[in-house]
């Protein structure tokens, strides 16, 4: 039987309604109330079973059932109620797009920014795009500097939660604000639905199981005026509600170091044989994870044979004390973990976890080639789900079709308002953008959002192609960076072209499996490689490949001409050269991230790999891991 709220909230009605008629009416209440608590029971009693039915492991707490159940049927309530709303939203954009964006200026309207564009007197889109240019991150770095100081009412009208720093995939990170209307629509407009969206492509996923999350706890600076700087993610042990759905215990999100905090997390997630999902904001995060079990899973059996945390870790103390307290020794599960992994690595993640219904994580853009990996290696038999589309600056689009494989997001007409560059236009001085109503199926456009925290016209750098439309609104899936396109002689070879070549390339080489890449283009690089033609410097890591003979280095060349008829001619007539590739040592590209990390303010969870590097110093260490 299933579980309906009613089972519980009419019994408790009528015990209200029944003791105040017997106390108004001086009735003997107690009879009543006897039989009011027993209907009570009998709801309680129906939750119970419908639990019971949902769990695997049986050495769980009531109390965190409980929590986890009431934390589902909460959030699976919002999701239904949100995903009707934006149903809703998408039979009428224009007007939802009309609306978000005059609530944005009437918000704001009384700040410095918003009286010198007189956000007041704006009474529509076309007033709006007429009086308002478009922006890059230079317009307001200098205004951004002024609230990190803590002067107010700048370009919004509340105090920013915190100065949110991008991840820099296209160059330097750029300091944002961010709301707390930024983070409840992300919650209630991305989260809520695409829970939803889940839960009914994978039916299994509406069970106790819990969640292996992958979270590194972010570190934080303070500004001028104290408000914090830093990645814009909050750790899950933020709020005791959700402990109760992930492995991972509270003490552990608290721990600074990614390498420890992995340890941990891979350590509580074996522990537990019923792991229903691995989530993590992006996939690569859930690659780096089975590279370290990888490493280190020999480690991590004997801790749990012993009931004991490993004393290679640093830990605090205190920290140290409250994880040890939830170790017990459990030689049994050790002797299944140490069979699984002595049988080899291909489909680890179903033996380890035999009810594993889900990887959730985004695998689109630049984590492409990750999600690939663990599909065809760690992962093999387990879905995957791109849920968001989303940046820093917010929300951009949900995906509802989890089961495709293309990874396609309905834009959000309430999250961001949106305009649209055509492709074919970026580079021009006035550009015109076209708004939701008026793109067309199959064309390409550059992404321009005005959104809740002090972004007006904002040339965000992505570009994507409308795929389809929702009722009105527009389906599009994700193109490339404009900041991520190698562009020695104005060829501009796109990320999704490069790789699209790359990975015909690699197939043609017995035995090889990309790990990852990066290009450089030649002018970065000085005098360090030698000679004068432009051309494109490739690092590439590979499995079970040693050497690269000069043949196989020239496909890659072929593939891309193959790919780009702009390049073919570039490369016939002789103004570009031909692209260098060098194969860099195993672990390469996970040394270059931490590098990467140390000169930006991300953090892991919000890292990305740069397909293009614009940083010298990136291109120097990657050649100086060449091994062939």
């Amino acid at each position: 039987m299933g579980f309906s709220w009613t089972h519980v909230l009419v019994p408790l009605c009528l015990a209200v309604i029944f003791v105040t008629f017997a106390v108004n009416e001086q009735l003997p209440a107690m009879p009543l109330l006897a039989a009011v608590c027993a209907l009570s029971l009998s709801g309680m009693a129906l939750i119970w079973r419908d639990i019971s039915s949902r769990v695997r492991r049986k050495n769980r707490t009531v109390s965190s059932l409980l929590g986890q159940y009431a934390a589902m049927k909460v959030v699976g309530w919002l999701g239904r109620r949100q995903r009707r709303k934006l149903e809703a939203d998408t039979l009428n954009v224009k007007q939802v797009q009309e609306e978000t964006l005059l609530k944005r200026l009437r918000k704001n309207a009384d700040t410095s920014y918003g009286r010198r564009y007189d956000f007041i007197s704006i009474t529509n889109a076309d007033d709006f795009r007429a009086r308002h240019p478009l922006t890059s991150y230079e317009h307001y770095s200098e205004l951004i500097r002024r609230v990190a100081a803590g002067e107010e009412k700048v370009i919004i009208a509340e105090k920013p939660l915190i100065l949110a720093m991008t991840s820099g995939t296209s160059g330097s990170s750029c300091m944002l604000l961010s709301t707390k209307d930024t983070n409840t629509e992300f919650f209630m407009q991305g989260v809520t639905v695409c829970l939803d969206a889940m839960r009914q492509a994978f039916p299994e996923t509406d069970s106790l199981q819990r969640t292996t999350k992958f979270f590194y706890n972010p570190t934080f600076r303070q500004s001028e005026a104290g408000i914090p700087i830093g990645p814009n993610s909050s750790t899950p042990a933020s709020s005791r509600h959700t402990l109760n759905l992930y492995t991972t215990p509270a003490p552990a999100f608290e721990v600074p170091s990614e390498k420890d905090a992995l340890y941990l997390h891979l350590l509580f997630a074996l522990k537990d044989p019923s792991v229903g999902t691995l989530e993590s904001n992006f996939a690569s995060t859930v690659f780096y994870a089975f590279t370290a079990l990888q490493e280190r899973w020999q480690e991590l059996v004997e801790d749990i044979e012993q009931g004991k945390i490993s004393t290679a870790l640093p830990l605090e103390a205190k920290v140290r004390g409250r994880l040890e307290a939830l170790m017990k020794p459990d030689p049994e599960r050790a002797a299944h973990l140490r069979a699984h992994f002595q049988e080899g690595f291909r489909g680890i993640a179903k033996r380890l976890w035999p009810h594993l219904h889900l990887v959730l994580a985004v695998d689109s853009g630049s984590n492409q080639i990750y999600g690939e990996i663990l599909r065809e290696r760690y992962c093999k038999a387990v879905p995957f789900y791109s849920p968001f589309y989303a940046a820093t600056e917010g929300l951009i689009g949900v995906n509802l079709w989890p089961q495709e494989p293309n990874k396609r997001y309905l834009l959000c007409p309430r999250s961001m308002f949106c305009e649209f560059l055509p492709e074919r236009s970026v580079d021009e001085e006035t550009p015109q953008t076209l708004l939701m109503e008026e793109v067309k199926e199959g064309e390409s456009y550059e992404l321009v959002i005005t959104n809740a925290a002090g972004l007006f016209r904002y040339r965000i750098g992505d570009i994507v192609r409308v795929v389809g439309f929702h009722n009105h609104c527009p389906i599009v899936e994700f193109q490339y960076r404009r900041g991520q396109m190698l562009n020695v002689r104005g060829e501009k070879v796109s990320e999704a072209l490069f790789l699209s070549a790359l990975k015909r390339a690699v197939a043609q080489w017995p035995g090889a499996q990309l790990v990852d890449y990066s290009c450089a283009e030649s002018g970065i690089l000085g005098d360090t490689i030698g000679g004068s033609d432009p051309h494109y410097q490739v690092f590439i890591e590979l499995k079970d490949v040693r050497n690269l003979t000069e043949e196989q280095r020239y496909k890659l060349d072929i593939c891309l001409q193959q790919g780009s008829a702009v390049y073919k001619s570039f490369r016939i007539k002789g103004s570009i050269g031909p692209m260098r590739v060098q194969l860099v040592a195993e672990g390469a590209f996970r040394d270059l991230r931490k590098k990467m990390m140390a000169y930006t303010s991300t953090s892991s969870n919000t890292f990305k790999m740069q397909r293009v590097l614009r940083r010298k110093e990136y291109a120097d260490f990657l050649l100086g891991k060449t091994v062939s």
